[in-house]
C-alpha cells in the first residue's frame, strides 16, 4: 500500500498565497470556539471531541480574566492489535485567555461538557446591579 510521503495536498501556488505574514495561519491543534451572546448571559462553546471534565480547568487569573485550559494525556496501551501507520488523535495543551466584560457576575460563572462539547455560562449582571458612574471632566 502506497504511503504518501507529504502533508501539502495544496498546488504550491496556494500554499504561497495561503503561507504569508498578511494571512495569519490557525492554529491546528487549538480547537474551535463560538462565543454567543444572548440577553441573560455569554455562552462560550469549545469544541471537545473525546474529551471529559477532567480534561479541563476553567479558572479566573489575578486579573479576572477567564482563562481555559486542557490537556488530554494519551495512553499507550499495549492491548491494541496493530501499529498506527498515521496518528492524529491527540491535543497536546491548549490554553486560551478572554476579558470579561464588565457586566457579568463572575461568581456565577458554570461550566459543563456535554457531546463533545464544553459550554460556559457566564450570566450578565441586571440593570439594577450595573454600576452607576458619572464624572464631571474638569475643563483646563
Amino acid at each position: 500500500m502506497p504511503v504518501r510521503r507529504t502533508q501539502n495536498w495544496l498546488p504550491s501556488i496556494f500554499s504561497d498565497f495561503f503561507d504569508n505574514d498578511w494571512m495569519v495561519r490557525a492554529n491546528a491543534t487549538a480547537p474551535s470556539i463560538n462565543v454567543i451572546e444572548t440577553e441573560n448571559e455569554y455562552k462560550i462553546e469549545v469544541a471537545a471531541p473525546g474529551m471529559t471534565k477532567e480534561d479541563f480547568t476553567i479558572r479566573l487569573d489575578e486579573d479576572e480574566n477567564l482563562v481555559i485550559a486542557m490537556e488530554k494525556k494519551t495512553e499507550n496501551s499495549d492491548k491494541k492489535e496493530g501499529r498506527y501507520l498515521r496518528r492524529e488523535f491527540s491535543y497536546a495543551k491548549f490554553q486560551q485567555t478572554m476579558i470579561l466584560p464588565d457586566n457579568v457576575e463572575k461568581d456565577k460563572i458554570a461550566a459543563k461538557v456535554e457531546h463533545g462539547v464544553l459550554n460556559i455560562f457566564i450570566p450578565k449582571k441586571t440593570e439594577s446591579e450595573l454600576p452607576k458612574t458619572s464624572k464631571v471632566i474638569e475643563i483646563s
